[in-house]
């Protein structure tokens, strides 16, 4: 009973103790290091110790004996090693109990091997460390278990989970302690043998891998739930503003470039949801269709190495998903902040009434709205991006110049430079030359002196035209509207 497994684990660590303790007061560090029998000489009757030592070591034989080969035949019944042929051989048994003879053959010799290699010292370091990582591996998962609180999860004997964190991590000190190499190289092969494993039982479930998924979505839903709080509250979200970006679309398979738009912002400045938009009525095979869809999605953002989190969104209308995906908290944890839109110049006019129309949603939700014009260039070769800003885009002109800092941090764009062109009414040019500046250097943004151009206007100039004119090579042109 797990009672008396208790009561016999606490039995034998007393006696341990008990006889630390005894050489401790009994031998002084010199002896213990010096003599490997000091026991027989401070005993009450020595004999007894080489006595006892030959039925521990007796004991332990038969235990092996018996256990390991039955071991080594669960293995290759359960096809646990890599090869199918050498399983098959393990997991024969010989008459009706199935006795393991080949399996105790392999496990005599591995045993006679070990032993012709002379050295004691050496073996015991091996069966040590192999010991005290499965102890320490044993502890660990129950630990992860306690953690991921997995539903299938339900042992007969519980314990607390931190009493198996420090048992995991008292096995890891310990190991270190005795042979920092030989305990790295015990890990080794433990994360050697579990690959093999794994690739030789591939088409099956990793147990593993399960409580890695338990544990990431327990601490994923511990987090999410703190950053609610957070944002609540106002402090964090008054302290640091961070985009979170949400783009519902439904070409995403027919142009390449807002999803690759979307990756380069969310890079590592800001959280990046994209949804695939799906016209229909919810029913089964919508949703079969949406599955099907979010594969291959998955799949897209992983070949882009993107951070995205992808979905699908079912709905009669564009604007019937616009307004419910607006309103879903973003994956951070907090709401979404910024919506992304999409069209191309080859586009009809009613892809913009839809655009025209989300941006009405969005505003609702006072989110910030990013609206992304493209043809056929992709980008072009990454290497300039415009940024126009006239006397009506002092509102936009922080989120502009944060836009531009997010691109430059993804490799793709490390080469890129950044320009800033500014229009003005003539008579105003110095007093807003300064708040620009001013307004670069809050947005932590390097833009040299030759990048910032300062272009005196007026109503009569076609601004259109003048963007068109300075920026006909640049790869990326950022607009401000208002």
């Amino acid at each position: 009973t797990p009672l008396g497994t208790m009561l016999a684990t606490a039995a034998g660590m007393a006696i341990y103790v008990a006889v630390v303790i005894k050489l401790a007061f009994s031998a002084s560090p010199e002896q213990l290091a010096g003599d490997q029998l000091i026991m027989t000489r401070i005993a009450l009757w020595g004999p007894i110790i080489p006595i006892g030592l030959a039925c521990a070591t007796f004991s332990s034989a038969l235990g092996s004996i018996l256990v390991a080969p039955r071991t080594l035949q669960a293995l290759g019944g359960d096809r646990i090693l890599p090869s199918a042929r050498l399983n098959e051989l393990l997991a024969r048994g010989v008459g009706a109990a199935k006795e393991p003879r080949n399996a105790a053959a392999v496990t005599a010799i591995l045993s006679l091997t070990t032993v012709a290699m002379g050295n004691v010292d050496f073996v015991a370091r091996i069966i040590s460390m192999f010991f005290m990582l499965t102890y320490g591996a044993l502890c660990a998962i129950s630990a992860l278990e306690h953690f991921a609180a997995r539903p299938d999860y339900r042992p007969t004997f519980r314990s607390r989970w931190y009493v198996s964190l420090i048992g995991a991590v008292a096995c890891l000190i310990l190991m270190l302690q005795m042979d920092p190499l030989y305990a790295i190289l015990a890990i080794l092969a433990m994360l050697l043998l579990y690959r093999l494993i794994r690739t030789a039982r591939s088409d099956e479930q990793d147990d593993l891998g399960v409580i890695f998924h338990g544990v990431m979505t327990q601490l994923t839903r511990y987090l999410q739930v703190r950053l609610q709080k957070s944002a609540s509250s106002g402090s964090a979200a008054d302290a640091e503003w961070r985009p979170s970006i949400i783009m519902v679309d439904g070409r995403t398979f027919d142009r390449a470039a807002p999803i690759q738009l979307l990756t380069w912002l969310c890079h590592r400045y800001a959280v990046g949801t994209y949804l695939h938009y799906i016209p229909g009525a919810l029913e089964p095979a919508t949703f079969q269709q949406s599955r099907t869809v979010l594969e291959d999605l998955i799949e897209l953002v992983q070949d882009r190495r993107s951070s995205l989190f992808v979905d699908t969104m079912i709905s009669p209308s564009m604007r019937s998903a616009l307004a419910q995906s607006l309103q879903v908290p973003g994956i951070s944890g907090v709401d979404n902040n910024t919506a992304l839109f999409e069209f191309s110049i080859h586009d009809p006019p009613e892809v913009l009434e839809e655009i025209e129309d989300g941006c009405r949603l969005a505003w609702i939700t006072r989110m910030d709205t990013l609206v992304l014009r493209h043809g056929e260039q992709f980008f072009g070769a990454r290497r300039r991006i415009h940024l126009w800003l006239t006397w009506n885009d002092y509102r936009n002109a922080n989120l502009m110049i944060l836009l531009a800092y997010m691109l430059l941090g993804h490799p793709d764009w490390d080469d890129a430079e950044v320009g800033v062109f500014a229009a003005f009414p003539a008579a105003d040019v110095e007093e807003n030359t300064i708040k620009l500046r001013t307004m670069a250097r809050e947005g932590r943004i390097p833009v040299s002196p030759h990048n910032l151009v300062i272009i005196p206007t007026d109503d009569r100039v076609d601004f259109e035209q003048l963007v068109e004119d300075r920026s006909l090579r640049a790869d990326l042109v950022v607009l401000g509207y208002t």
